[in-house]
């Protein structure tokens, strides 16, 4: 039988053991291990790996722990902007949304513009019309509002700094803000993604993300970019990222592990580790990804002190967790 599988990814980041209580740990890998669990279960029952990684992701945005969905940072104007993409191998068709608010699952709307649309990517105004048109509920504010998340925001609120979730830096240009940012390492991280590959052999990717804590002029990072931030190709892999998005961008992460293994042969575990210990790394870039093949073969390379990730296979292979 093909084997078929699911890896997940709850941000990447400044995740050092002994910096985050036990409980606070347990309950990571708890809503780790429900939205794996979701995930494969689709796989399991023979449905496709695009619900697969939908259903995944559309657990991790419910859970206030990551930087998605419920737990979206907040904006310079004290708002939320989310932005999120799937990808189908087989087909390789796409869907993407940028600047939404009020949508509980960002990945499901993604979804949307990729079955129901004529395109691959809405952004703004014109996203949240397409969501109207498809009666989305929207929710209120308050089911946004995490008290911890408004703290973050509250301490750099009316700056020019930024916080990148899982960086140890507010502000890549100002080392003066970096011994502000070591007071905040023990944060919630930013970006949920899985990938899969199901019981036919084709895979899927999905990626979600609440951006930047006070981010600023619709400011959108590498999660809903086809090829930046997640990529799905039937004759390579499926990859979700997780990292500082402008670097992710300029070096096309997802799409970069495809081609080193369409063009230069490369395994899935060469090219996911050429492009995250070496390829970003040489501009600047800190972050992770994961990342699963036709044959249901999972990678999870980071260059982080940690990646909130898990994975479970057919095989019988099982694994949550946080640190290197």
């Amino acid at each position: 039988m093909q084997t078929f599988s699911i890896a997940i990814h709850g941000g990447a980041g400044t995740l050092v053991k002994g910096m985050m209580t036990p409980e606070l740990e347990a309950r990571y890998k708890q809503d780790l291990k429900i939205a794996l669990n979701a995930g494969y279960a689709i796989l399991k029952a023979g449905e496709s790996a695009v619900d697969a990684v939908e259903v995944a992701v559309k657990h991790l945005e419910d859970s206030p722990l990551f930087n998605a969905g419920k737990g979206s940072v907040f904006t310079a104007t004290g708002s939320h902007e989310m932005d999120a993409s799937i990808m189908d191998g087989n087909t390789l068709n796409a869907g993407g949304v940028s600047l939404i608010s009020g949508i509980k699952n960002p990945v499901s709307l993604a979804r949307d513009v990729m079955e129901k649309s004529e395109h691959v990517f809405l952004a703004g105004e014109g996203a949240m019309k397409f969501a109207t048109e498809l009666n989305y509920t929207l929710e209120e504010d308050t089911y946004f509002y995490d008290k911890f998340r408004h703290q973050q925001w509250l301490e750099i609120k009316d700056t020019d700094n930024f916080q990148l979730d899982h960086s140890k830096s507010t502000n890549e240009n100002e080392d003066s803000v970096a011994e502000h940012s070591r007071s905040q390492k023990d944060s919630k991280f930013g970006t949920v993604g899985a990938v899969a590959c199901d019981q036919d052999g084709n895979i899927a990717a999905a990626t979600s993300t609440g951006g930047m804590t006070n981010k600023k002029w619709g400011r959108v990072g590498d999660s809903p970019m086809i090829g930046a931030g997640n990529y799905a190709n039937n004759k390579t892999c499926a990859v979700s990222c997780t990292g500082s998005g402008e670097f992710f961008i300029r070096g096309v992460v997802a799409y970069d592990v495809s081609c080193l293994m369409e063009h230069k042969g490369l395994t899935l575990q060469q090219a996911s580790e050429e492009v995250i210990n070496k390829r970003i790394l040489e501009i600047n870039g800190d972050g992770g990804l994961i990342a699963v093949d036709t044959q249901g073969n999972i990678a999870m390379p980071f260059n982080t002190e940690g990646m909130y990730r898990a994975f479970k296979t057919s095989e019988g292979k099982e694994e949550i967790s946080i640190y290197k």
